[in-house]
């Protein structure tokens, strides 16, 4: 029987029941499902269990380590019967890690979920017919590994030395780490070789229950078409250290730097980067392709840590839009501009809209970069700037949406339907808040044609997707 998926969301409300299950106890049980995060789900009396590292159709023992009202979680035990799907995860880490969930299922399995949990979220949140809209297998990759092209690691001391890795699952405790498996290895390289080089110079790393020492985080920062590297020390305080050392030892072992730089981030928090960035060797940007379109990039700047997928992405957006050269096109959420510059090569004029200043002015920088001058980009807030074009007499042929993990803001959604453009395409990062905004634009006059997930990072429970509609004529 094929195996069905769950999601976290869907907890059975047993509130007013006692579970049926207590802590520590072991149980026998068989996997159903899995939620969206990639946990193997066993049902105890109809009581669901979150299992991490179990998949679908296998049959153990776990020990129940969590209870809640609805439900519990706990750890694998045992197995008895495995999945054709499983698999040794080739990482030695990747149960203390956490940066991957599913790394124990076979690619094909892995790409098999994310098409189920694609198709149930839209039948269960978005409650389309499921009959008509078309959900299709999932693009994936042909070499699923190294894939990443940005290392952002946090670093930390164990017994007198620096560590730089990951955070363990639910900690922050960081795992040592001499290589990712799905990021670029010239990444990892360039990684240990700063952690090597600061520990040779006596650098302390920051500690954030004490808010002291210096070294936070570093980012290394690859074009994958260009080859071009750099890498961006995270600091608590602007002074540096052995500045001239450090930056002499990275570029004489690494050529291919191109851009060393300093963030420094004073406070006392878990967001990575503060307010002042300056360039402390070489140039400010390096630069990448997708496609035939050329990107500068910043140590801030948005940019798709899997640029061979996100090629596959935006082509599918491009296909969904149907342009023929004379259309007017709206890029909601536009970012750097990396959809509305794809989109400006078939399209007859694009506007695009981030509320993120920094975002725009890289945008800008971009279409120059690539001589594409049918393009205009403004800064503000989509359901604010998009209403005065319109007021301007600009209305859309096409409208794209590329929001965040948490949708469409209401008031978009919103405005769309009052444009009523002919075609919206909705790429989507999150598959339940992607559902979600399609029942909204259904039930104000859109018909949702066809969905493409996209295996933007294998591994990982993570998908992507691209919807086509169209108004309902």
């Amino acid at each position: 029987m094929a195996a069905k998926f769950f999601f976290a969301n869907e907890v059975i409300k047993l509130v007013k029941m006692k579970p049926p299950v207590q802590k520590n106890e072991y149980y026998n049980v068989t996997f159903e499902d899995l939620t969206h995060e990639g946990a193997g789900v066993a049902k105890i009396e109809g009581f669901p269990v979150f299992v991490p590292n179990a998949l679908p159709d296998e049959q153990g023992q776990i020990k129940v380590t969590r209870v809640k009202k609805g439900f519990a979680f706990g750890r694998l035990m045992e197995l008895t019967k495995e999945s054709q799907h499983r698999q040794d995860a080739p990482c030695p880490i990747y149960k203390q890690c956490g940066g991957c969930q599913i790394q124990h299922m076979s690619y094909e399995g892995q790409l098999l979920f994310k098409q189920k949990q694609v198709k149930d979220v839209l039948e269960r949140i978005g409650k389309l017919d499921m009959s008509r809209v078309k959900v299709h297998p999932v693009l994936g990759m042909e070499d699923p590994w190294n894939y990443r092209n940005k290392a952002q690691v946090p670093v930390g001391e164990r017994e007198g030395g620096l560590v730089a890795g990951f955070y363990q699952q639910r900690t922050h405790e960081i795992i040592d780490m001499e290589k990712c498996l799905i990021q670029q290895s010239e990444n990892d390289e360039v990684v240990q070789a700063v952690k090597d080089i600061c520990n040779a110079f006596g650098i302390k790393a920051y500690n954030e229950e004490r808010h002291k020492g210096w070294l936070r985080h570093v980012m290394v920062r690859y074009g994958i078409a260009t080859g071009e590297m750099m890498v961006v020390f995270v600091t608590r305080t602007a002074d540096f250290p052995q500045k001239q050392q450090v930056i002499e030892q990275i570029i004489a072992r690494f050529p291919h730097v191109r851009s060393i730089v300093q963030n420094v981030n004073s406070k006392k928090t878990n967001v990575i980067f503060g307010d002042e960035t300056t360039v402390l060797w070489g140039e400010e940007y390096i630069y990448d392709t997708i496609g035939d379109i050329k990107f500068a990039i910043s140590a801030r700047s948005f940019y798709q840590v899997n640029p061979t997928q996100t090629k596959v992405l935006y082509d599918k957006a491009l296909e969904y839009a149907e342009l023929q050269g004379e259309e007017t096109v709206i890029d909601a959420y536009c970012g750097i501009g990396t959809i509305s510059l794809f989109l400006a090569q078939k399209a007859g004029r694009v506007y695009g809209v981030e509320i993120v200043p920094e975002a725009i002015e890289d945008a800008k920088r971009n279409a120059a970069l690539n001589g594409i001058n049918n393009v205009e980009f403004a800064v503000g807030e989509a359901e604010t700037v998009i209403p005065n074009w319109y007021k301007e007499g600009i209305k859309a042929d096409t409208l794209v949406v590329d929001p965040p993990r948490k949708g469409c803001d209401e008031a978009l959604l919103d405005t769309i339907l009052k444009m009523k453009p002919n075609r919206v395409v909705y790429v989507s990062c999150n598959p339940g808040t992607l559902a979600r905004d399609l029942r909204i634009l259904e039930d104000g006059g859109y018909v949702t044609e066809e969905v493409q997930p996209v295996d933007m990072f294998p591994h990982t429970s993570h998908v992507e997707c691209v919807a086509s509609l169209v108004i309902n004529q």
